[in-house]
């Protein structure tokens, strides 16, 4: 029984090196960052009485913020890790939906395969790019290898044509998700971290009240306010990355959706060509 080679044509390991190698220095530099904007920004002598920033009380928001402790820059890194892995998965899937409506790319590709126009769909393709695109075009390119194929029964065809589809999305969806699983990740460390960072700073307040000796109401309720910057601060990093990720799967689904779609469609008229 002879067997149809299946070469995918979704080249994507350049795509995917260089994904990794942006996420490889991008995390240690929005640390970098994080640590000069506490000490060059928010540790500005100009945000405490005095000029201070030991001693002297926060008179604005950003001097609050610094009093919040060592834990800060650690979240501030997370919430720029949130933005800027959020800027480029924002950039990789809007190549990867192309240059055109994603819709009403699939509503032509799908018209022209009904009227067994092959060749305007893979024109449509063309003209649309991106990574549902060339797995289209894949499929489509095997659809005439098989037409031009004598050799193989129609299921076998068929089957074909089903498989280098999905070769060829197993290729590109994994570049798509790339970068996912640490914006996922850091919905959860910048609560904990945030959480942490309170622990600390009320084992600090309660340890000063102790050592004092002497109940000062006004003390600590600066003390505990200055602990729950790490909340605050370690919540709304959560609450970023969780919109985040979940707007990226959202759009991650609708792709898949138009490559399965317009997949069947390829095979349907294949199978029903090929049948009569």
């Amino acid at each position: 029984m002879a067997n149809a080679p299946t070469k995918p044509t979704s080249p994507v390991k350049k795509e995917s090196s260089s994904s990794g190698m942006f996420a490889t220095l991008t995390i240690p530099i929005c640390i970098v960052v994080a640590i000069l904007i506490f000490i060059l920004i928010l540790g500005d002598a100009s945000h405490f009485e005095g000029g201070d920033v030991e001693k002297g009380t926060p008179i604005d928001f950003f001097g609050r913020i610094h009093r919040g402790g060592n834990l800060v820059p650690v979240i501030l890194s997370y919430l720029i890790m949130v933005i800027v892995f959020s800027i480029e998965r924002f950039i990789v899937i809007g190549k990867a939906s192309g240059t055109g409506n994603m819709n009403a790319f699939v509503r032509k590709v799908t018209s022209a395969l009904n009227g067994g126009n092959i060749d305007a769909a893979s024109a449509e393709c063309d003209k649309q790019k991106g990574s549902v695109a060339n797995v289209i075009k894949s499929g489509l390119k095997k659809y005439r290898e098989m037409e031009a194929d004598k050799t193989l029964t129609v299921d076998q065809k068929t089957l074909a044509i089903q498989k280098d589809i999905e070769e060829a999305t197993a290729l590109e969806m994994p570049m798509l998700e790339q970068n996912l699983t640490i914006i996922a990740t850091l919905v959860s460390i910048g609560t904990l971290s945030g959480l942490l960072g309170t622990v600390f700073g009320m084992i600090k307040a309660f340890g000063e009240l102790a050592a004092a000796g002497a109940t000062n109401q006004t003390a600590l309720s600066a003390s505990i306010s200055e602990a729950l910057v790490n909340t605050a601060l370690g919540i709304s990093t959560s609450a970023i990355s969780i919109i985040m990720y979940n707007i990226f799967t959202s759009k991650i689904d609708t792709l898949t959706y138009a490559i399965d779609e317009t997949g069947f469609s390829i095979v349907q008229t294949f199978a029903a060509s090929h049948n009569r």
